[in-house]
Order: structure tokens, then sequence, then C-alpha cells
């Protein structure tokens, strides 16, 4: 939990140094159905369409964040709410990170918040493909959290090893890449040359593991934004809103 501590500190440090404390202004956050969250797109294997999780959605005058998560309902409070939040359940963490983000997002801090739709994760996966061969050349890549179109075009271009948490996914294989347990993690760490790790892990509470490893790593998607600016850590998500 000692990521959650930082976030939080440093969340109140951006909010009283903008003067954001203390004013009644409310934040609302809530479920987008999977066609808010992501269109219509061709593909049909995401998550977030078949029910697996959804994309949490915080709004702070006028300004949007999100997060995935697996477990989630609405909320509606001030910042000081939010900072008041245990953070002990996927919920909480899902409201406290929407609501990073979009505070961030309010304050200038970042842009690229929503969530790409309809086709563009298929594209953004293709982008992937040519950043990873520019920045690290052909490494061995170990994906955190199964993301299709990720998985697909790594397994395509790459060495690439998968670990997951969703029970409905372990075990099955893409393009001869098996999808394993988090039990897998440490050896994939161990074997990997690079670390392409879903932003979710700051909802579920895994990312404390993956802070620690001294390898080339990059978070990937909108949940992270705004843990990516406060963190330092490296992000792709290229075609953001």
């Amino acid at each position: 939990m000692m990521v959650y501590k930082t976030l939080k500190n440093e969340f109140e440090k951006i909010i009283m140094q903008n003067g954001l404390m203390g004013k009644e202004v409310e934040i609302k956050a809530f479920p987008l159905t999977p066609e808010e969250a992501i269109g219509n797109p061709t593909d049909r294997d995401y998550p977030i369409i078949n029910g697996q999780e959804r994309l949490m959605e915080a709004n702070f005058q006028r300004a949007r964040g999100q997060a995935f998560t697996d477990l989630y309902g609405n909320f509606s409070g001030t910042i000081e709410d939010v900072l008041n939040l245990t953070l002990k359940t996927n919920y909480e963490r899902a409201v406290f990170i929407s609501t990073l983000n979009a505070v961030a997002r309010h304050l200038g801090l970042l842009k690229d918040t929503i969530h790409c739709k309809n086709d563009e994760p298929r594209t953004c996966a293709e982008n992937a493909v040519d950043f990873v061969k520019k920045e690290f050349g052909n490494p061995k890549i170990f994906l955190v959290g199964y993301q299709p179109r990720f998985a697909e075009m790594f397994s395509i271009n790459f060495r690439l090893r998968i670990v997951d948490l969703d029970e409905e996914t372990i075990g099955k294989k893409v393009n001869g890449v098996l999808i394993e347990d988090e039990g897998s993690t440490n050896k994939n760490i161990e074997w990997a040359d690079l670390l392409w790790i879903t932003g979710t892990t700051v909802v579920n509470n895994t990312i404390d593991q993956f802070l620690k490893v001294k390898k080339d790593k990059i978070f990937y998607g909108t949940t992270i934004a705004g843990t990516s600016y406060v963190l330092s850590l490296r992000r792709f998500c290229s075609l953001a809103k």
C-alpha cells in the first residue's frame, strides 16, 4: 500500500498548491457502458465488452479522468471525501485514481485521460510495435495484463510472455503464447528485457512489485495517467483523448 500513501500525499500537495482544498466542488464518478467507454470496435474480445471489468469515469469541473476496475459503482463527493477514502478496495482505488486523472487534466498537467474508441485500440497496438522497435530494438517482452491487441501484435513481432488475473483468460493462447497466472510473474520478470504493464495495476493493488523492478518498463493506458505524472513513470497511450 506504500504507493497509495505517496499518491495521496502528492495529490494533496497538488490540490493545496492550486487552491482547490475546501472548495465546494463536487466530484462525480460512475461506470461507463462498454459503448460509452470504447465505442463499437470490430474486435469483440476486450474484457470491458465481455463484462469482466468496467471503466469508471470521474468528472471534475468538466474535466474527465478514467480508471478500469472490476469493482465499480457510483460516487459523489468533494476532493476531501476522495482524499479520505481508505483505498482498501478496487472500487475506492478506482474512484481515487479516476479523480486524480480528472483533476490533473483540469489543471493542465496532462491531456490524454480518455480511452480511445472503435478500432483505435488496434492502431494503438500497431503504434506500440513501432515504438518498441525504435526505443528498445528486439526485446523479450513481458505483457502484464492481457490486452488483446497488444498481445496479438507483440506475439507476431517479439518474443512474448503474458500474465493475467482473469481466470477465464488464463490458460488460453495468443498465437502460441500461453496466458499464465499471477504465480508466473517473478520468473517472467527475470526472463524479460521489457515489461509492458497495464495501468490497471494501480487500481488492483499489484503495482508495487513492478515499481521495484530495475528493468525497462512501460505502463500503458489511461488509468495510469495521473500516477505516471506523479511518480514520473514512462507511459504509452498513443491515441487517448
